[in-house]
């Protein structure tokens, strides 16, 4: 079978399969619970693999195996730092959220809070560090069907962007929260299958012994015993190993503020099911983890890393070609089909989570909660949602597509930053501290915001990086334009306690009394779930 005939057909099936499971669900989903919700039907064990699919993103599979083909040792620091964010996750917010919340994080903040501000802050950090999670993906899915196809013309890698732009948008308005949620789950099985298929096959070619697949990859990599240190891309300057402290805070504290997360806590009967939702998640992506240690440094060992993009995002379909045989074998072929198709599943699940996660807070807490009051209908928050998912997609879409020569790893690095800069400081206040108010919870969502957000912006990834060996703009802007006054690429270090301080300095200096009986309610319920399921029949 022609090889691109087969690729084709694979990709086909795995968009088929997530497009009927949408369908599907559609019948199934009636009203505002079900929608954002899922109905709250999902056991622990399944919504534990959903989190999964949601989290184990193209920045994942693509980018941190890409990562460390590259980079080495500094490249699975990644890893750890994704992983050891959920133990954060777990300990913080998934039990206290799931029992003080209904549908989005505002809720839980506007419950001891004047709504409209409140709702407005944290709806605008939850667009922001989605729309920064979204790019990611989409650039990914632009590399993965520019490989396959074989061809690396930019229009193809743009129409893809598009497509996939569509297709969340359909997962979104016809699935909505069951839609999504099976979809991430069918992913989850796709994406650890395929991982374990590619690990055994690259250890097979060094008889499981791991000493000679590290040894190999440092000799090929031409770093030598560097490539397995630290060091080789954060240790050689003051700056970059602070840049790497940064990126490492920014990734441990990132998750328990990650929107797309935080709402699938509310899909699940109860709060044991909320923790029990975490263990298996941490399970499931912890041997991931593992799997993305052997595809990086078994790309390196066995891939010429100078033929990858300059990024290292298409490191793991490239080495599932090479472990099927090499270019141009059959079995190279249907391994790189199958990992791109798995792949590709893993990018439609992710960004109809993040989707979802966007527009349903712009629908829930701008449109029914601030313009209407809390007047809406279901019929006409759900209507909102669905305009709302077109309005998101189309932004990500045109933003995307100038992104495309940055790692996908970093740009999910900085969607951490912001959601541990504007979320998470909000979140820790509003259950832990009495005298958080609404201003200290406005003050400190868009002090992180604005912050993390801004210092990017004048950071060396929008400009002033200048041109690789091959003459390839490294940075966002035009090599002749540079505003990086910023040093650092990650923003965190800074940000994030500047999140926290403004939460302090805005609760400190407003003269709102404090609900002394709303945040006796809020610490009650968050800790024992008592009166929680009142609050998600309000």
């Amino acid at each position: 079978m022609d090889d691109q005939l087969l690729t084709s057909l694979l990709f086909l099936a795995v968009v088929a399969l997530t497009v009927g499971i949408t369908f599907w669900a559609s019948r199934q989903t009636s009203g505002t619970a079900d929608f954002y919700a899922g109905g709250r039907g999902f056991s622990g064990v399944q919504n534990g693999l959903a989190i999964g699919g949601d989290y184990m993103s193209a920045a994942s599979f693509l980018g941190i195996s890409g990562a460390i083909a590259l980079s080495g040792y500094d490249g699975f620091l990644y890893s750890i730092g994704f992983l050891v964010a959920w133990l954060v996750a777990l300990l913080l917010v998934a039990e206290m959220l799931r029992n003080s919340g209904r549908y989005t994080m505002a809720d839980q903040l506007a419950f001891r809070m004047r709504q409209r501000p409140v709702r407005m802050a944290a709806a605008t950090s939850t667009v922001v560090v989605s729309i920064f999670y979204l790019l990611a993906q989409m650039v990914g899915a632009g590399a993965l069907v520019s490989l396959l196809l074989g061809v690396d013309d930019q229009a193809i890698k743009n129409l893809t962007i598009v497509a996939v732009g569509a297709l969340m948008i359909f997962y979104v308005t016809v699935g909505g929260m069951k839609g999504t949620t099976w979809v991430q789950i069918v992913k989850a099985v796709l994406l650890m299958a395929g991982s374990a298929l590619i690990v055994v096959l690259v250890l097979l070619k060094f008889d499981f012994n791991l000493s000679d697949l590290l040894g190999t990859a440092a000799s090929n990599s031409g770093a030598g015993s560097a490539f397995l240190e630290p060091g080789l891309r954060y240790g050689a300057t003051t700056t970059s190993k602070i840049d790497f402290l940064s990126l490492g805070i920014a990734l441990v504290l990132g998750t328990a503020g990650l929107p797309h997360i935080l709402i699938r806590f509310y899909t699940v009967p109860t709060s044991r099911d909320a923790r029990k939702s975490v263990l298996w998640a941490i399970g499931l992506i912890g041997v991931f983890y593992l799997f993305t240690l052997v595809l990086g440094f078994g790309a390196a060992a066995l891939l010429d890393t100078s033929t990858l993009d300059a990024a290292g995002n298409l490191a793991s379909p490239r080495l599932a070609e090479e472990v099927g045989g090499g270019a141009g074998s059959t079995g190279g072929a249907i391994l790189l089909a199958l990992i791109a198709a798995v792949a590709f599943a893993t990018i439609l699940a992710v960004v109809a989570g993040l989707t979802l996660t966007s527009s349903a807070s712009v629908a829930h807490d701008i449109y029914n909660n601030v313009i209407k009051k809390g007047t809406a209908t279901e019929q006409q928050e759900i209507r909102m949602t669905r305009i709302a998912a077109g309005a998101i997609g189309a932004v990500s879409i045109l933003l995307a597509i100038p992104a495309q020569n940055l790692n996908i790893a970093f740009l999910v690095a900085l969607a951490f930053a912001v959601a541990a800069s504007a979320n998470l400081p909000a979140i820790v206040y509003n259950m832990f501290w009495r005298r958080f108010n609404t201003r200290g919870a406005v003050w400190s969502i868009y002090g992180g915001l604005i912050s993390s957000v801004g210092l990017v912006l004048f950071s060396p990834v929008v400009s002033g990086k200048g041109e690789d060996a091959t003459g390839k703009n490294l940075s966002l802007l035009p090599t002749s334009i540079d505003i990086s006054w910023f040093p650092l690429e990650n923003p965190g270090i800074v940000s994030i306690p500047l999140g926290f301080f403004f939460g302090w300095l805005g609760s400190v200096t407003s003269k709102e009394p404090t609900a002394e009986d709303r945040y006796t309610e809020l610490e009650v319920r968050a800790l024992t779930g008592a009166g929680a399921e009142q609050a998600v029949k309000h």
